[in-house]
């Protein structure tokens, strides 16, 4: 037999050649492995420095509202170190603040987390925060409110005291209390918010006690009437800060916006133009009731204060103004308002200080009032000491754009009985923003479950964009921010 020589060298050569490159790729692997898993982890670290970056902020404006500047009164990227529980830097978080533009109160901030270890990587978060303006609500009152039948509202609605809804509710409606004494009827207390609305599929309200609304049971679902459900009780909504708010816009137009002292007549009208102008007129005399029998002691609300016709007879130009770069319309006496704006954001306060109830301002609304744009571009803001009034001249059919405030009184209409025909009675209001009313809320009047005076068709629509984008100086709910977006850039 012959040797073959070097066969098994080769074997062994072979297979260990396959062997080394087997081995090599597991190390390979496991090594790669190990770099992805610790870039992983890396990344892990860098998005919770980024998110540090967040909290931190969020922190900083919980205790400084109004500083966008991290404190040191200069412009960003604001730089702070991430430590470990033992003091060792890990990385660095980057703040960029972008302050509220005019008429907003959202910031924004973008945080970008780096690591010590490895500068290559970032992670980048950005947010959205803002504080909420008294304009939350379609409406929100401080007393008890009624909306009859024919109201259609699109926004939330709250009260501190009961509601009683018998339209339809797109959205929530909300009370303080969790159950109260309708006074509209006799009988016990009711649910804190209820209807009167009949039930399965029958028209109409039934104006009597209604023992299905009302305590012990819980209140029944009726998405007929409650669009969004209802809640009771909540807190209350605070409506104190208010009376601070004028004498602030006052001092503020005042200083950099627009003011008048008394008329030493009846009141100013505001005449708003989409040129960014507005008139001014000085009112000399109002509309005298068409009937001895026009009056409030006709009046089915007779503790309803300062009743009158609340329509301008006779009137002086004052001037053509520019909208004020605050955007502060301050008169110290009663005004009426009417108009358009295009591209105009303005509040429109009346108030006579020092405040005293008999003396009370308010502002009155015949005649539509208008945005041109609806996405947060324009936005209206009338404040009365007083009443928000619609007055016994008023348009048959009309539209009121912007968030509407009276401080001590109501937002609606006085009762004008048939005497006061043919304005007695009107036919469509729409208002399209927010209605903030201390007092008991109302455009119309029913006998039964008919309407008798004012609108009997009312809509009352919500201004979303008002929540965030209020008018100048609109009264905010608290200097607390809340996050509105979150989004990871990188």
């Amino acid at each position: 037999m012959k040797n073959k020589k070097g066969q098994l060298s080769l074997q062994v050569l072979i297979f260990g050649a396959v062997s080394i490159i087997v081995i090599s790729g597991f190390a390979l692997w496991a090594s790669s492995f190990l770099k992805f898993s610790l870039r992983d982890f890396n990344k892990t670290l860098a998005f919770s420095i980024s998110e540090a970056g967040i909290e931190y902020y969020r922190w900083h404006l919980a205790h400084a509202p109004q500083d966008f500047q991290d404190g040191t009164g200069g412009p960003g990227p604001y730089v702070h170190n991430y430590y470990d529980k033992n003091g060792i830097v890990l990385g660095q978080f980057s703040l960029e603040i972008t302050p509220p533009a005019t008429g907003s109160t959202i910031v924004k901030i973008k945080s970008t987390g780096q690591l010590a270890a490895d500068s290559s990587i970032q992670k980048i978060i950005q947010v959205s925060m803002g504080i909420p303006s008294f304009a939350k609500y379609a409406v929100a009152a401080n007393d008890i409110i009624r909306f009859g039948d024919g109201t259609i509202v699109y926004g939330p609605i709250h009260s501190n005291g009961g509601i009683r809804f018998d339209g339809y509710a797109y959205n929530l409606i909300t009370s303080a209390v969790a159950d109260y004494d309708d006074p509209d009827h006799g009988g016990g207390n009711e649910f804190g918010v209820h209807t009167h609305r009949n039930e399965g599929g029958q028209s109409g309200v039934d104006n009597s006690y209604r023992p299905k609304e009302a305590p012990p049971p819980p209140a029944p679902d009726r998405p007929d009437v409650f669009g969004a459900g209802r809640e009771f009780p909540v807190p209350a909504v605070d409506f104190v800060g208010i009376t601070q708010d004028l004498s602030q816009i006052k001092a503020d137009a005042q200083t950099n916006g627009f003011y008048r002292a008394s008329s030493t007549a009846y009141g100013y009208e505001v005449i708003l133009k989409t040129d960014d102008t507005f008139d001014l007129y000085r009112v000399n005399s109002l509309v005298s009731s068409p009937s001895s029998n026009c009056t409030k002691s006709q009046d089915q609300a007779n503790n309803q204060g300062g009743w009158g016709t609340w329509t301008i007879n006779s009137k002086t130009l004052l001037g053509n103004y520019v909208f004020p770069a605050n955007g502060l319309i301050f008169l110290e006496d009663d005004v009426w308002v009417r108009g358009q704006v295009d591209g105009g954001r303005l509040t429109i306060a009346s108030a006579r200080f020092p405040d005293n109830p008999s003396t009370r301002s308010s502002i009155t609304l015949n005649d539509n009032l208008l945005y041109t744009d609806y996405n947060g571009l324009d936005a209206i803001a009338l404040m009365a000491q007083k009443n928000i009034n619609v007055g016994w001249q008023s348009q048959d059919i009309i539209r009121i754009d912007g968030a509407l405030v009276a401080q001590n009184g109501w937002v609606g209409r006085y009762y004008y009985n048939s005497f006061c025909s043919p304005y007695d009675l009107r036919d469509t209001i729409t208002t399209y923003g927010s209605l903030v009313s201390s007092q008991r809320y109302g455009f119309a009047y029913t006998t039964g479950v008919q309407t008798v005076s004012g609108y009997p068709t009312r809509n009352l629509i919500y201004d979303s964009n008002l929540l965030y984008g209020p008018p100048p100086s609109f009264p905010l709910t608290s200097d607390q921010y809340t996050q509105i977006s979150w989004d990871e850039v990188k």
